[in-house]
């Protein structure tokens, strides 16, 4: 059986609806935290541990407001992965699959994740 659908491989044309891009950036977040959250973790926890001067330099770095900046990031990045987490968790239970609730879900996560950003960044500075 042929096939004459049209192909759209145009990434930047595709209009995913909001549910999509909640999946994606689960994804994204994800693979940040995993590829540079960690590592970046237990380098700021070494050079905590490590001495009283390496302690004041780290302090000193991460004061910086490029370095917030970057943590601020980050807890965007740990928010919504665990938002999202919990939102995928519930779908594997088979809540929240209807059309409806699958776009008010996403819309909760996005708003939920960024207003404990917020709240992190608030604190942060």
């Amino acid at each position: 059986m042929a096939k004459n659908r049209p192909k759209n491989l145009d990434l930047f044309t595709i209009r995913l609806p909001l549910p999509g891009v909640v999946s994606i950036l689960h994804r994204i977040s994800g693979a940040l935290l995993f590829l540079f959250g960690i590592p970046l973790l237990l380098v700021v926890l070494q050079q905590a541990l490590h001495s009283r001067e390496s302690y004041q330099a780290l302090v000193a770095v991460l004061t910086h407001p490029l370095s917030k900046l970057v943590l601020l990031g980050f807890a965007w990045s740990f928010w919504h992965h665990l938002c999202a987490g919990v939102r995928f968790l519930l779908l594997d239970i088979h809540k929240g699959v209807q059309i409806d609730a699958a776009r008010l879900g996403s819309r909760w996560v996005m708003g939920v994740s960024l207003f404990l950003t917020l709240l992190t960044g608030v604190a942060l500075w």
